[in-house]
């Protein structure tokens, strides 16, 4: 992969230039570790026993190859807009651009969904031992939509806080395994270990679903490239520095809780990280462990219900979606609607599925929209931009295609019937807005239409 450079300045932007490669460094790193790797370790353990440390490397793989593709398009278009822009670039097709950006905001749904769900799991059985987790599921939601409500500001400044807890939680983690090993205790013999009953290559495969779903966030940052000082030089080394950090906590995480707790407790554990704490007989105190981890699952269901009502508002204000959507908040200048709607809608799909068919859901959505942007960037190989950029080998984004469809393989039935109702419920409101923007164009009330949505 190298640096290519054309004739003619870097593009403008209205937006200041002001975020450092260390800054970005630890945005994506935020936004990578997330609540993940607090709740699905054990799921994996269920899928592929003790040798968790195989699923998270082949879903490196799969993110490093993705990566590649959005560090292209990235410094190739240092635009806000994520995959959405790059299909618009690439397809120019209206309901292609829709759906590409409606599956983003589905993820960010389905991601808080997951995570509400985990919320109400067993940390919170830790601290509240008996409590009914669908009350807590519903006020939880309930209570994200009010501060996402409040303003962006106070989204994000809640973020910096939580994302220092989350990390502080993984690095008790790795610091309590490494000690449980040193002190003699543990087995390492299970990350050898597979999953009794379960072939081991179906068993692999299907806790990369999993796994992948940590490496999730990354593709956020998108967002963020027409604020980034020289993206160019910038982009690709914060993103591939961020993805390799953040895989270098999971691999530990995983092989410390493989290592420290029997696989069959593992598996049947919401809270698996806490099984760590519990099983080292260590005096750290289960309860503060249980905090932390709610802190981390909290703040990811935040951002990504944030995501998933700007996307709405986006959508909206590009016409792809009614326009009721678009409805802001006098003085607090939030998109209420898309809030409410986006909390509304997170609700039942709290009810819908467990955390991992969940989890695995957004896996699926996400990895429809890396599908796009691995063609688009092929696509647009031949569009020659006036700035130094990132160019990725075709085999990286040919490699990374093919990655994405195998995955696909790999999803169950349900998680499909998930993602198939989005696109049915999607394309009829995108049909709803279409249908009214054409009577405005009859009636000659139609206004200007937007830029397309920001992630």
């Amino acid at each position: 992969m190298a640096t290519t450079t054309t004739d003619g300045p870097a593009s403008g932007t209205k937006l200041k230039r002001g975020i450092t490669t260390l800054l970005l460094f630890f945005f994506i790193v935020g936004d990578t570790l997330g609540a993940g790797i607090y709740t699905l370790v054990g799921r994996m353990a269920g899928d592929v026993g003790g040798a968790i440390w195989i699923p998270l490397i082949l879903a490196l793989v799969l993110a490093l190859l993705t990566a590649g593709t959005y560090a292209e398009l990235i410094t190739k278009y240092p635009h806000a807009g994520g995959a959405a822009r790059f299909a618009e670039r690439a397809f120019d097709k209206p309901y292609v651009t829709f759906l590409i950006g409606f599956l983003m905001l589905s993820s960010g749904i389905t991601t808080s969904a997951a995570l509400a769900n985990a919320f109400a799991g067993d940390y919170l059985q830790a601290l509240v031992p008996g409590i009914s987790p669908i009350p807590v599921t519903l006020v939880f939601i309930a209570l994200l939509v009010l501060v996402n409500i409040r303003g962006v500001r106070e989204s994000l400044m809640a973020n910096v806080g939580a994302t220092l807890i989350e990390m502080t939680g993984l690095i008790i983690i790795i610091a309590v395994a490494a000690i449980v090993f040193g002190s003699g205790n543990g087995d390492p013999s299970r990350l050898t270990t597979f999953a009794e009953g379960v072939p081991p290559l179906t068993g692999a495969f299907a806790a990369t679903i999993t796994a992948f779903f940590s490496f999730l966030g990354f593709e956020a940052a998108a967002n963020m490239a027409e604020e980034v000082k020289d993206p160019s030089r910038s982009y690709p080394r914060a993103l591939f520095g961020a993805i390799l950090t953040a895989a270098v906590v999971y691999l530990l995480i995983a092989v410390g809780a493989a290592i420290v707790v029997p696989i069959d407790q593992l598996a049947t554990s919401e809270g698996p990280l806490l099984e760590v704490i519990d099983a080292s007989g260590l005096a750290f105190p289960p309860w503060l462990f249980a905090i932390i981890a709610l802190v981390a699952i909290g703040n990811g269901a935040l951002l990504f219900m944030v995501m998933a009502s700007r996307a709405t508002y986006g959508l909206a204000e590009a016409k792809l979606l009614p326009r009721a959507f678009g409805a802001v908040l006098s003085g607090r200048r939030t998109p209420w609607v898309a809030i409410v709607v986006v909390g509304a809608v997170t609700m039942a799909m709290s009810f819908i599925g467990d955390v991992g068919t969940l989890a695995d859901t957004t896996v699926l959505l996400l990895v429809l929209v890396f599908i796009s942007a691995n063609v688009s960037v092929l696509v647009l190989k031949k569009d020659k931009v006036a700035h130094k950029h990132f160019t990725a080998p075709r085999i990286v984004s040919v490699v990374a295609l093919i990655a994405s469809i195998a995955l696909l393989t790999q999803q169950s039935l349900q998680t499909w019937l998930i993602a198939g109702a989005y696109v049915v419920v999607g394309t009829i409101l995108f049909l709803i807005a279409r249908a009214a923007r054409r009577r405005e164009h009859r009636l000659g009330t139609a206004e200007p239409t937007r830029s397309i949505p920001l992630e």
